[in-house]
């Protein structure tokens, strides 16, 4: 198999919040997630320029985080109605590596200085 042409490019990571945990129950059976068009543009650039894209998802207020998955395409313009929270933008393959709800107090260890060092949670 030939090497991926992005394979010498950075590994980036986010975290996705999402206001409910429904909506993470949705992404881990049906494989896709959308998230608002703020974030779009920088999902997208980071798909576009990064070997690949690592989403490590929590729910807003839960203390955990819900697990980690690759993004597995770009965002297009297809909406999906599955989501119950409004202004959702363009859905998109999310490829899920783990399912597993992990409390945050097990990566106070981690910090990101592109956020002033703060804890990632």
């Amino acid at each position: 198999k030939s090497p991926s042409p992005r394979q010498n490019m950075p590994v980036r990571y986010f975290v996705m919040k999402s206001s409910n945990l429904e909506n993470i129950d949705i992404s881990q059976q049906k494989g896709i997630w959308s998230t608002t068009p703020s974030n779009e543009r920088k999902l997208n650039g980071a798909f576009w320029e990064s070997s690949v894209v690592y989403l490590i998802f929590s729910v807003q207020g839960s203390g955990h985080f819900q697990g980690f998955a690759r993004m597995g395409s770009a965002i297009g313009c297809e909406k999906s109605q599955d989501w119950r929270s409004a202004g959702f933008g363009g859905v998109f393959k999310v490829d899920w590596i783990r399912k597993e709800s992990i409390p945050f107090q097990f990566a106070h260890h981690l910090l990101n200085p592109w956020n002033d060092s703060k804890k990632v949670q």
